[in-house]
């Protein structure tokens, strides 16, 4: 390994609900700067999520991060010239990340209408374990399994 291996951000909990999970989906959510915007977008889609699902946003929120959460990925691994795709497991700080950029980006896949409801879209899908996020998910899992057979070189 070359170099130092960097130093975890610490993230400070978001300032409606105290979760620092959600706190990176703004993060993550946010562009160009605009912090305030991507929050309001957020709690929005959220909001009118748990209403239709009855449910307490955060625990709605966890739930969801939970059903797109992957358990395995793979690697690629070079071996004498070569490549394999190792199945791995994920820690959970990765499980977070991987989930919030794939419900992000599926969102964000879905053109013509309001970011707000592309989100919100994006939540009642991936709760249902559907949508663009999940497709990603059982992808990635799919692609581990049919390689478990390389797992000895990880």
């Amino acid at each position: 390994m070359r170099g130092k291996k960097a130093q975890k951000k610490i993230v400070k909990p978001d300032i409606l609900y105290g979760n620092v999970n959600l706190e990176k989906f703004i993060n993550k959510l946010m562009m160009h700067g605009k912090k305030s915007i991507a929050r309001r977008i957020m709690y929005n889609a959220l909001d009118e999520a748990s209403s239709e699902l009855k449910m307490e946003p955060l625990e709605l929120f966890n739930k969801i991060i939970e059903n797109i959460s992957p358990s395995v990925e793979v690697k690629s691994r070079r071996l004498g010239g070569t490549n394999y795709q190792v199945p791995i497991p994920v820690s959970p700080d990765r499980q977070v990340t991987l989930s919030v950029r794939w419900l992000i980006k599926s969102a964000r896949d879905r053109k013509g209408i309001p970011m707000e409801k592309r989100l919100y879209k994006e939540f009642i899908d991936a709760y249902n374990n559907t949508g663009g996020a999940a497709k990603k998910k059982t992808d990635i899992e799919k692609m581990a399994e049919s390689n478990r057979a390389f797992s000895h070189l990880a």
